[in-house]
């Protein structure tokens, strides 16, 4: 494994960015914040890197303290790769420079991918709350663990069990949340969200 490239500067920013300010390795990171994800799953959700790349960035991850590789036991029987919790604390990083981001998302391209699951971040800073919620848009589903202290923050597909809540809405309008043009309770009021499920979250949210 080649040495880890190094600012050589005594800044605890520089330090940081000799650890993940390779391209691909935060967006890695906000696919694992869903949880263990095999290397093929990986690489389907991280549309554009090359499967050298992604192994590489792995390999960097696991010497970094910020990730680590596990077998799964049968049925499973696969190789995954999870967040540590040296990993995890990226996540206020993340929603950081997603926040900051929104300035520079501007109109979808027509060479955007685009992943339901990749609104999740966003939405855990638009809704308050904790419990479980299940978002519904046209691009698939997935669901929200709000106030999660350790673990996944979100995961791809339906919720396992019932959802303390389930939200209906159209890519547009997520995208406005997102962006900040809108808050969830304003898109509630609009109609633009549907919201079900007869736990607090949802009748908090129903009744903003």
């Amino acid at each position: 494994m080649s040495p880890r490239r190094s600012y050589d500067q005594y800044c605890s920013a520089a330090r940081a960015l000799d650890v993940v300010g390779d391209r691909w390795t935060l967006l890695i990171v906000r696919e694992l914040l869903a949880g263990p994800r095999r290397y093929t799953d990986l690489h389907a959700d991280l549309p554009g890197v090359s499967t050298d790349v992604l192994a590489s960035r792995l390999k960097d991850m696991e010497r970094d303290g910020l990730a680590t590789r596990r077998r799964l036991p049968p049925p499973g029987a696969a190789t995954v790769y999870e967040l540590t919790g040296r990993g995890r604390e990226l996540l206020p990083v993340l929603q950081a420079l997603g926040a900051w981001g929104v300035a520079e998302l501007g109109e979808r391209r027509p060479t955007d991918a685009v992943r339901a699951h990749w609104f999740a971040l966003p939405l855990l800073r638009a809704i308050e709350g904790e419990g479980v919620v299940e978002v519904r848009l046209e691009e698939g589903e997935f669901h929200l663990l709000l106030g999660a202290e350790d673990g996944p923050v979100y995961g791809d597909g339906p919720a396992p069990g019932e959802p303390d809540a389930r939200l209906v809405l159209d890519t547009a309008t997520c995208t406005a949340v997102a962006r900040g043009e809108l808050s969830v309770t304003e898109a509630v009021r609009e109609g633009r969200v549907a919201v079900t499920g007869d736990g607090t979250l949802a009748k908090a949210l129903r009744d903003m």
